[in-house]
């Protein structure tokens, strides 16, 4: 019997150790610090109470982003994608300006992704209410303080930055704008399969014009139903 409890024991331990391991294989840590710089007279736009850098502070920056799974926690800040605004420059997966009326956003660099989100949708649901939003930057978790990023810090590795639309469809009081929790959740949108063959006909005389060498159909044709991409949700 207390052979049985120690090979239990032991069944436990082995268990935790991994799921230790496994957890600080997927953990997000600093990648380093930047100096904060004391922004030139009329630089940094404070609109939508944007921080400031302070001259000789630390800020840590992240080359990650935490893993996304059900429990993985975000923050939703505001921004204005305008030209002008606090953000800064146009855009990056467009190089154009958005209007504050559009509901966009940025991620953090981690989950920005080299831009492989880019345009992508997201969906973020808070305040028993839910908004689709289209991602158009990366939030930098990696540099700041300077001319290109408005004398702001860096972001944190968890930020998903949305346009005043965005917390006007989650019906969140204006007063309240500017931070809010959430969690975040990938979901693979359903992959682009086949929905079904149709069988060719013969063109009759005169039909099917082959001026590009188009190729009158003689064979199955496959069709497809949707041009699906994946979708990174916020809930």
């Amino acid at each position: 019997m207390k052979n049985v409890r120690k090979g239990a024991i032991l069944v436990l331990l082995l268990i935790l150790a991994t799921q230790s391991l496994e957890a600080r294989l997927q953990s997000c840590k600093p990648s380093g610090k930047i100096r904060g710089k004391k922004p030139p007279p009329g630089q940094c736009n404070q609109e939508n109470d944007s921080d400031c850098c302070q001259s000789g502070k630390l800020y840590t920056t992240y080359k990650c982003s935490p893993p996304v799974s059900g429990h993985t926690k975000a923050v939703l800040t505001i921004n204005s994608f305008e030209k002008g605004g606090d953000g800064g420059g146009p855009s990056e997966c467009d190089n154009n300006y958005h209007s504050d009326d559009t509901p966009v956003v940025a991620l953090s660099t981690g989950w920005y992704s080299g831009g492989s989100r880019c345009l992508n949708n997201v969906t973020i649901s808070a305040n028993g209410r839910s908004v689709t939003a289209m991602v158009v930057d990366e939030c930098d978790s990696t540099m700041g303080c300077d001319d290109d990023h408005d004398y702001q810090p860096p972001c944190p590795n968890n930020i998903v930055d949305a346009s005043k639309a965005v917390w006007k469809a989650l019906g969140v009081p204006e007063g309240d704008w500017g931070d809010l929790d959430i969690t975040c959740l990938t979901v693979e949108a359903p992959s682009c399969k086949s929905s079904g063959e149709i069988k060719g006909k013969k063109p009759p005389k005169g039909q099917c014009n082959q001026g590009n060498n188009l190729i009158a159909a003689k064979k199955l044709n496959t069709t497809s139903s949707t041009n699906a991409r994946p979708e990174f949700q916020l809930g």
